[in-house]
Order: structure tokens, then sequence, then C-alpha cells
């Protein structure tokens, strides 16, 4: 009997045992398992967080480029009309600075000049600027070169003529001046 007690003792000891062991597997188990559920959950939130900051940047950019947008379209809201005003106002200017022997048609083109002054006057206080390209070097972000000549007096690339201008409207290229450009070479004795 007392055989037997110890051999059901040293059953049950070993049972409590494998039990034990049992026990331990899976708490180790579940402590590894809950350290990867909050590493994957840390790793989540961080990348969370990085895009949240890059979606706010994104959106203080868009508020700067739409408020910027808004500003040049108020700062160039009359560009197109001014753009279509140039041509008649053109060709009303080299009306009025013909010249005529006639007294009376001499009146009436010295009223029609003082009405087509104050028309560039008022263009010229909104933004509008000629440019400047007689005698410059041409220089085709502002000029468009319509005719070549030969003059070897004077330097390579120089315009020398004005067919129609240009203009500026504030800081844009509204139209570029047409010109005739200065276009020469010296190879072989000729002139090109």
């Amino acid at each position: 009997m007392e055989d037997e007690k110890k051999e059901k003792q040293v059953q049950s000891e070993e049972i409590a045992q494998e039990v034990e062991q049992q026990e331990e597997k899976p708490k180790k188990e579940k402590k590894n398992k809950h350290k990867d559920q909050i590493e994957s959950f840390e790793k989540e939130i961080t990348q969370l967080k990085d895009k949240l900051l890059r979606n706010a940047a994104e959106l203080e950019n868009f508020k700067k480029r739409m408020t910027l947008e808004r500003i040049n379209d108020r700062k160039f809201a009359s560009k197109n009309l001014i753009f279509d005003l140039l041509e008649p106002l053109d060709q009303m200017d080299k009306i009025v600075n013909m010249s005529t022997e006639d007294p009376m048609l001499k009146n009436f083109l010295y009223g029609f000049k003082m009405i087509n002054d104050k028309f560039y006057q008022v263009l010229l206080d909104d933004g509008l600027k000629e440019i400047d390209a007689l005698n410059k070097q041409f220089d085709p972000k502002y000029h468009h070169a319509i005719e070549k000549e030969n003059q070897a007096d004077k330097a390579n690339g120089i315009n020398l003529e004005v067919i129609q201008k240009g203009y500026m409207y504030k800081d844009q290229l509204l139209r570029p001046a047409m010109v005739k450009v200065n276009e020469w070479s010296d190879e072989n004795g000729e002139n090109k």
C-alpha cells in the first residue's frame, strides 16, 4: 500500500510538473504574442503619425498655392482685355503719327493723338510696359525676329528696327516685340 501511495504520489507529481510545464509554455507564448502585438501597434502608430504630418504639410502647401493663385488671378485679371486692346491702339498710334500737310486733318489727328495717348497712359498706370527693343541685343524671351538684315557696321544680333512693339504686363510677357535683326558673318570674305 505504501508502494501504491508512493507510486500515486510520484505520478501526481509528474502530472503536476507536466501541467505546470504546459501552463508555462502558453504564458511565454502569450507574453511573446503580446510583445509582438505591441510592437506592431507601435509601428502602425508611427506610420499613421508620419502620414498625418505629411497630409497636414500637403494641406498647408495647397492652401498657400491657392492663395497665390487667387492673388495672381486678381493681379492679372485685366491681362486678356489689355492684350485685345493693343492691336487697335497700335493701329491708332500709326494713324495719328502719320504726316500730312492738310491743316484740318492735322487738327483731327492731333485730337485723336491726345485720346490715344490717354488710352496708353491708363494702360501704363495699370501695369503695361513697352519692351525697349531698338538697338538692343536680340533676346528670344522678349523679341520675335521676323526679318534679318546684313549691316557689317553694327554688332551681330542687334535689333535694327522694331516692326511691332512688344509689351509686358506687370511681370509677365504680354506680347513679344517683332524686330528686324542684324545678322552677318565674315566667313570667306562674304557678308551673309
